[in-house]
């Protein structure tokens, strides 16, 4: 057996979920109304552990709405189920028939085969509902990994049966220390290809958005820079277009860059601001992670089409058992044709429409919201049209915040292995980090054993 069918095998055997540990679990989500992020505790979290208390003040000043006090539970199960979902993509995403497939009609930039990075921070995002799990796509530059860091370094169990769920400071800094790894290890693979033109060591990360300092998440970059520095990186945060490109390699002002942290939502660097990244990248000078291909071959939402297509699955020569696990486990997925323009529009109730480049919930749309001119505007685009599973429900139990607030979850990989798991609170159609009490949410994973023959503990959570 070679090591893709021992995969197949193996996610075959963990791709379903318990039955009776998820209505445990649904009930703790209904049920439960204990806070994980009692009043000060992000405060002295960034003010006193992190020396931060300026990223303290810009979060609240920024994105109150960023971090929720609840916690949403998960079962194990539903933990293995959501992992052996990555493995199946990742499985197949390996196979040459798949890269070349996408590759090809890919913009040129993602065909450029020239470093063996993984590409740092995929968000593989779920909606858990029942015993049910469903992918609702696949982002390669997923944010809030270092938010949901120091949201763990402020949890705190609220009752001593929850001690042995919430995440202690070992486990946060095991994280932190992983994310350090995880650039090296981009670097060392960059270097493993291109040693005569990088430098022996990472010594400079770049993290690079648009207009960095007014981004939403900026708090987010100071964090990543501060835990860089911790670790003897320096970074620099800046927009594209304050790079150059000069003397065979990428600066910004006298700082020589070796590596790129890339946030930017222009995936394939098209924009004219990207120029001295993108010559810099096809020069081989930098690691750019995550980089055009990496979106090509993971983020497209078009390849949620072909991970839902059983003759497509079929013909790239994906096994029966990795199948299985995709077809069970994302929901249908087509490309809005007009040619489908009647057969869609009268199913439109049980559809979600999203734009195949789109990215934080940006122009998409539930059927049943969508007015005749939305309609026309999604025939004329470029979208995919994937059926609706339904999000999980937290329960708030507090009456100055919204009874019910729906949630998904993110799964933060590298190189397909589970790093960290986060939920998001909201309110409306898709993640917005607008609702009172959402936003970031600590995940407790409880055990099926736990969840279906301890009915003492499950009792003492909901008490």
């Amino acid at each position: 057996m070679n090591s893709t069918d021992k995969l197949a095998s193996e996610v075959c055997h963990v791709c379903g979920t318990n039955e009776d540990a998820a209505k445990t679990i649904q009930k703790l989500n209904s049920q439960c109304f204990c806070l994980s992020l009692p009043d000060g505790a992000l405060k002295q979290a960034l003010k006193v552990e992190l020396a931060a208390p300026e990223i303290f003040d810009l979060i609240e000043q920024r994105c109150p709405h960023v971090f929720s006090a609840q916690p949403v539970f998960v079962s194990a199960s539903q933990q293995r189920a959501m992992a052996a979902v990555i493995q199946a993509i990742e499985t197949v995403v390996a196979m040459p028939a798949f890269r070349e497939k996408i590759l090809r009609d890919a913009p040129a930039i993602a065909q450029h085969e020239n470093q063996a990075v993984k590409g740092v921070f995929f968000g593989y995002d779920f909606h858990v509902h029942d015993e049910k799990i469903g992918l609702i796509e696949v982002n390669t530059n997923a944010g809030g990994a270092m938010l949901n860091a120091v949201l763990a370094r402020s949890q705190r169990a609220c009752c001593a049966v929850m001690d042995d769920i919430v995440h202690d400071h070992s486990t946060v800094q095991a994280f932190e220390q992983d994310i350090i790894k995880m650039f090296r290890q981009e670097w060392a693979l960059g270097q493993s290809e291109h040693a005569t033109k990088l430098s022996p060591e990472l010594s400079t990360i770049a993290i690079v958005d648009d207009a960095p300092t007014e981004q939403y998440l900026y708090p987010e970059f100071l964090l990543f820079q501060q835990l860089f520095s911790r670790f003897g990186i320096h970074a620099v945060i800046t927009a594209p277009e304050d790079l150059s490109w000069r003397d065979g390699g990428l600066w910004h002002g006298h700082c020589k860059i070796d590596l790129v942290y890339n946030r930017l939502t222009d995936f394939y660097l098209e924009h004219s601001n990207t120029n001295a990244l993108r010559q810099a990248y096809l020069a081989d000078a930098i690691v750019l992670t995550p980089n055009p291909q990496a979106h090509a071959l993971f983020a497209d939402k078009r390849n949620l089409v072909i991970w839902t297509d059983p003759q497509q699955l079929q013909a790239l020569g994906v096994s029966t058992e990795v199948q299985a696990c995709l077809l069970a486990n994302i929901p249908g997925t087509e490309i809005v044709k007009p040619d489908q323009a009647e057969r869609l529009w009268a199913k439109r109730r049980h559809l979600f429409f999203k734009p195949n480049a789109g990215y934080g919930g940006r122009a998409t749309y539930r059927g049943d919201k969508l007015t005749k001119r939305v309609w026309e505007e999604i025939l004329a685009g470029d979208y995919i049209a994937q059926s609706i599973i339904t999000p999980g429900e937290r329960i708030s139990g507090s009456p100055e915040l919204p009874a019910q607030m729906k949630f998904d979850i993110r799964q933060y990989t590298y190189n397909g292995q589970v790093q960290w798991t986060a939920a998001r609170l909201y309110q409306g159609q898709t993640t917005n980090f607008r609702t009172p009490g959402g936003g970031f949410a600590p995940v407790y994973t409880i055990s099926d054993k736990d969840l279906t023959d301890n009915p003492q503990k499950m009792h003492a959570i909901l008490c």
